[in-house]
């Protein structure tokens, strides 16, 4: 039986190229697909594909190789605070427009300033194109690179005036926003301008859990929270409220350790604007036994101790499939937002056992907000 060809990473052309040289060396067959653009929740790139049997021996290529290990924080801090910024990436769906909802009205409430940041991908001429035909590639890739760029154009330029209407009518509250274009995958330079500016929240438009078909790693909001270290939040396209401030009822996950303690910090300190909240305490283990009970209470006397004022209860979830008693707890509790941590993992763990926040994405309709706990 043949052996099956399996997807182990999506890049764009050049570095896909780099990866196949690097694992043809190590005796692994390599091919090089066109990703599906036509689903826009795909990454735009080219898929680096192998025989599902040379899989691991590629995992281990891959460990032992710098370039595609995580980013490493920048050495040096910011020598002056930077001003407050959200950043909102599109691409002009209806449910990147509720994230501009929800992200204007946030910056509204914390006095900062709105990034809007759409990219967009255009091809890649192979190194390998006769020298005689070389001129006549050029041409045709900056008529492409000068076609996408007029369509993204008048794209940012309609959602902008979108936005400016609904301010001017008062539906959106009036926030000093620009916007920027870049070309590439959208992953990358959303992490890219993360890393680069430091925005205080990264609000992302998500599909409704019906839609949610694609493989997890193709998610370009799933990678982002995997990745970034700035809180995102992750807003499916039928959340029923515009603006976080009617969000009453928060639950935040817990898995009893050092993490989620400095992760309910940053998540106070996203929602410290917003009054009237109700935080409910839960753990993302099924395993239902009196030391969830008293694990939940402990850390729901912390937190009360460290933030007086907070209205904070616990609740500990039904045993079983843990999506499925999270949706039960959401739907018993009117839950509106899911807060929890993640944090960077290696790509063999990425690849086989998803975060918590990563699955929960793509079995939610609830929004998600989600903090990165520091190892």
């Amino acid at each position: 039986m043949e052996d099956k060809l399996v997807t182990l990473a999506i890049h764009t052309y050049e570095k896909a190229q780099i990866l196949k040289t690097i694992l043809e060396t190590e005796g692994i067959e390599v091919y090089i697909h066109n990703v599906n653009q036509i689903q826009p929740v795909i990454s735009a790139g080219v898929r680096v594909r192998i025989k599902e049997s040379d899989l691991p021996h590629a995992l281990r290529v891959i460990e032992d190789m710098q370039w595609l290990k995580e980013e490493k924080e920048p050495k040096t801090q910011p020598a002056a605070p930077q001003e407050k910024r959200v950043l909102i990436p599109v691409d002009f769906s209806d449910y990147s427009y509720k994230a501009c909802e929800l992200g204007f009205h946030y910056a509204d409430a914390i006095g900062a300033k709105v990034k809007l940041l759409h990219v967009y991908f255009t091809p890649h001429i192979p190194s390998t194109i006769p020298l005689g035909e070389t001129m006549a590639y050029q041409m045709e890739e900056e008529e492409a690179v000068q076609s996408a760029m007029k369509v993204v154009s008048g794209d940012m330029n309609h959602l902008c005036e979108t936005l400016n209407s609904k301010m001017a009518a008062g539906e959106l509250p009036n926030v000093d926003y620009d916007y920027e274009l870049r070309e590439g995958l959208p992953e990358e330079e959303i992490i890219a301008y993360s890393n680069e500016n430091h925005p205080t929240l990264i609000v992302m438009g998500t599909r409704g859990k019906s839609k949610k078909d694609m493989d997890l790693i193709g998610s370009v909001t799933g990678e982002v929270i995997e990745v970034n270290r700035v809180p995102v939040l992750a807003i499916p396209e039928h959340v029923p409220f515009h603006d976080l401030a009617d969000a009453k009822e928060i639950a935040f996950a817990t898995s009893f350790n050092q993490r989620d303690l400095l992760a309910f910090d940053e998540f106070m300190s996203v929602i410290r604007s917003y009054k009237d909240v109700h935080i409910h305490l839960f753990n993302i283990s099924t395993s239902h036994d009196e030391w969830n009970e008293i694990r939940l209470a402990g850390i729901q006397d912390y937190l009360l101790r460290q933030y007086p004022e907070a209205h904070i209860t616990h609740t500990v979830l039904d045993d079983g499939d843990l999506l499925l008693a999270v949706e039960k707890f959401v739907r018993d509790k009117q839950i509106d937002v899911i807060a929890l941590s993640t944090y960077r993992r290696n790509v063999l763990a990425r690849m086989f056992n998803p975060s918590i926040a990563h699955k929960m994405l793509f079995h939610t309709d609830t929004p998600l907000l989600v903090m990165h706990a520091i190892k």
